[in-house]
């Protein structure tokens, strides 16, 4: 977990989305469980958060481990990848975060053996891993921070066949989140060099998934805003090619124009990447889950009702910020939803209660 994460987290996060009017009504996470899906995972998870927890005042930490998809080697055992140690650190934002916003959830690390790096590689055991949380409805919501773009999958059959298992993780009740993406309006090849085009990325894009962006916070140290808040200059954002414009897109594709699923829905933190973003709302949502008294499972159609009220549903726009990157032209944040903040971000104490009351 990187020093700026560190650097904004509890007590500043908890002012930033306003989560303490959800707290003193003992909304807090109780009885529900958040879930990040990811590679390697961290074996020494409950040390890292105890310590966190500790430095930042927070609750003892509910987290459990889970190889779904087969036992999962440790970064020091001969022939894991290099890229594990990197991977610790994933799982280590996404927990913080997780337990920053939703301090009483219960967190589950979902760890699978495989890296996922560009297209399907490490895919199928993430999918694994998702269908054994739908299958045992283990989950309240599933936070991927990772991703891949679509064009580098080796074909749109490919990439679609990995759609069925978001599916069932929504019929199910699960919410799922994932990250928008680190590159602005591009990203980079398998072999790491960059598309130079716009291109969005996976599973960010999938009908099934909310996708979110980043942002930057101008807070003070008390966590209170100073200005309002803007893109963060790398989050992930465009319209896909692989997944037509869904129904409930129907009325902003209207201003964006818009002849996909464009992305993301929304936004939160991102200044440690998109990665950061994701279970961050996650949380949100976890909140939202317990005050509703039942899981919510797919919520966008549900956020983009919200959105075109969005001064008394606790969405806050944001207006500011573009992410154009390595010279492929980006998309600027505009007044109302646009295709680089989705609908902005939020103020937890009003949005909370907002998206209840909208999935009924």
């Amino acid at each position: 977990m990187t020093d700026r994460a560190l650097a904004a987290t509890s007590n500043t996060l908890q002012v930033a989305y306003n989560t303490k009017p959800l707290y003193d009504q003992g909304i807090d996470g109780t009885g529900t469980t958040l879930a990040t899906v990811v590679s390697y995972g961290d074996k020494g998870i409950k040390a890292f958060i105890d310590s966190y927890s500790r430095s930042h005042g927070l609750p003892v930490a509910d987290v459990q481990t889970l190889e779904p998809a087969g036992h999962v080697p440790a970064c020091s055992d001969p022939g894991t990848p290099s890229d594990c140690s990197s991977w610790v650190g994933e799982t280590d934002l996404d927990v913080a975060m997780f337990h920053t916003l939703a301090p009483k959830a219960k967190i589950l690390v979902v760890a699978t053996p495989t890296s996922e790096t560009q297209g399907i590689d490490g895919f199928p055991d993430m999918m694994t891993a998702i269908d054994f949380l739908a299958d045992h409805h283990s989950a309240t919501v599933i936070s991927m921070s990772l991703g891949t773009p679509e064009d580098d999958f080796d074909n749109s059959a490919q990439l679609h066949s990995l759609d069925a298992h978001f599916k069932k993780a929504t019929d199910a009740g699960i919410t799922v989140t994932a990250s928008s993406g680190d590159d602005g309006s591009t990203g980079t090849k398998k072999d790491n060099t960059p598309w130079g085009k716009r291109v969005v990325s996976f599973p960010a894009t999938n009908s099934f998934v909310t996708a979110v962006g980043g942002t930057v916070l101008h807070l003070n140290s008390n966590g209170t805003r100073t200005s309002p808040d803007t893109v963060w200059p790398r989050s992930g954002g465009g319209v896909s090619h692989e997944y037509g414009a869904p129904t409930w897109q129907s009325e902003v594709d209207k201003v964006t124009h818009a002849t996909g699923r464009s992305l993301p829905d929304i936004s939160m933190l991102g200044t440690s990447g998109t990665s950061q973003s994701s279970p961050l709302f996650a949380a949100v949502v976890a909140l939202a889950s317990q005050k509703a008294g039942k899981t919510l499972g797919f919520i966008n159609p549900a956020l983009y009702a919200l959105g075109s009220g969005a001064t008394t549903t606790g969405i806050v726009d944001v207006t500011s910020g573009s992410n154009g990157f390595n010279g492929v032209p980006g998309f600027s944040a505009t007044r109302g939803f646009d295709i680089v903040s989705g609908w902005g971000t939020l103020n937890a104490a009003t949005f909370v209660p907002a998206l209840v009351r909208q999935i009924g």
